[in-house]
């Protein structure tokens, strides 16, 4: 097990960033030993990082204490080969809450998501992070979208706050990255790092790698692993034919088939998941699952996008 601190061993990653989604039985109970299965697979798949219980993984369903038996489980089950991500969320205090837990568990790391509800002002987002930070031994992301979206000034402060190492970006709006690049660049000696945090992230890869943003999420790799290293390692060696391939060919109708139903960034790929032999059941509400026939068209795409590496070869 190696004691290497989170921000270089996430640095220059081996594989994609694995966000395992959380099974449930029958009932809707959570499902650890499905789960163990789940994120055991993906590490032996070659995933460089687990995040658990972070979007894709519903942490917004989950009790504290369904989340920590998660977040244990995955430690358990990486064994120290990879380090563990856990999300936190909501209020400050119950986002500290989650923190607590989440080290309590083993894990390595913290994945900030966006306040609950409210639309914050920049002070109030800064310490709202910063507070979390300040609580917790764990090294922490912050994760931009929705109703947590930073100014270059702003993330020039969380850079230099104490425990913050990075920024996941899931706003998609390349002309503030590059801002934030640039200001945190110029303003903040030490190492800070970016993550491409959209959906489907690889469809926007080549353009965050264009303002130096190598780093992305991928779910993809919950129920494609082979497709998902095959963009990874394509887009690490700068070969954009493959890349393109991809894109063209399976990467590109998958996000337009996601566009389809709200929350299908989880309920598709949990589906995903289903297809390929794990039984991961079914996303808790108010999410919903796929329709059948969307289902269907996962399934012909999965298989196309096996094609597409067998063309490569």
């Amino acid at each position: 097990m190696t004691s290497a601190p989170l921000a270089s061993r996430l640095s220059i990653p081996s594989g994609p960033l694995f966000f395992p989604v959380t099974a449930y039985d029958r009932d809707g109970a959570v499902d650890l030993g499905v789960y163990r299965e789940h994120v055991r697979r993906g590490v032996e798949a070659g995933a460089a990082a687990v995040f658990a219980c972070c979007g894709t993984g519903e942490f917004h369903a989950l009790t504290p204490e369904e989340f920590q038996e998660c977040v244990r489980a995955a430690v358990e089950e990486t064994a120290g080969r990879v380090p563990v991500v856990a999300g936190a969320g909501y209020g400050t205090a119950l986002a500290v809450r989650y923190a607590r837990l989440a080290e309590e568990a083993g894990a390595d790391g913290l994945l900030a998501m966006p306040p609950y509800l409210v639309v914050a002002g920049q002070e109030g987002l800064l310490r709202h992070y910063t507070e979390l930070a300040a609580a917790t031994s764990l090294d922490v992301i912050v994760y931009q979208r929705d109703n947590a979206v930073f100014t270059p000034d702003t993330a020039v402060s969380l850079a230099r706050a104490e425990g913050i190492i990075g920024l996941k970006d899931g706003l998609g709006d390349l002309d503030l990255m590059q801002r934030i690049v640039s200001a945190v660049r110029s303003e903040f000696p030490g190492d800070f790092l970016y993550f491409n945090g959209l959906p489907t992230a690889e469809l926007t890869g080549l353009a965050y790698r264009g303002i130096g943003i190598t780093l992305y999420s991928s779910a993809v790799f919950c129920f494609a692993p082979e497709i998902a290293l095959a963009f990874h390692q394509a887009l690490g060696s700068g070969d954009d034919a493959t890349v393109n391939r991809l894109l063209d060919g399976f990467y590109r109708p998958l996000v337009e088939l996601r566009a389809q139903g709200r929350g299908y960034a989880v309920s598709l790929v949990k589906a995903g998941v289903r297809l390929r032999g794990l039984d991961v059941g079914e996303v808790r509400p108010p999410l919903h699952e796929p329709s059948e026939d969307h289902v269907k068209q996962l399934a012909q795409l999965i298989e196309r996008g096996h094609a597409l590496l067998e063309e490569g070869k």
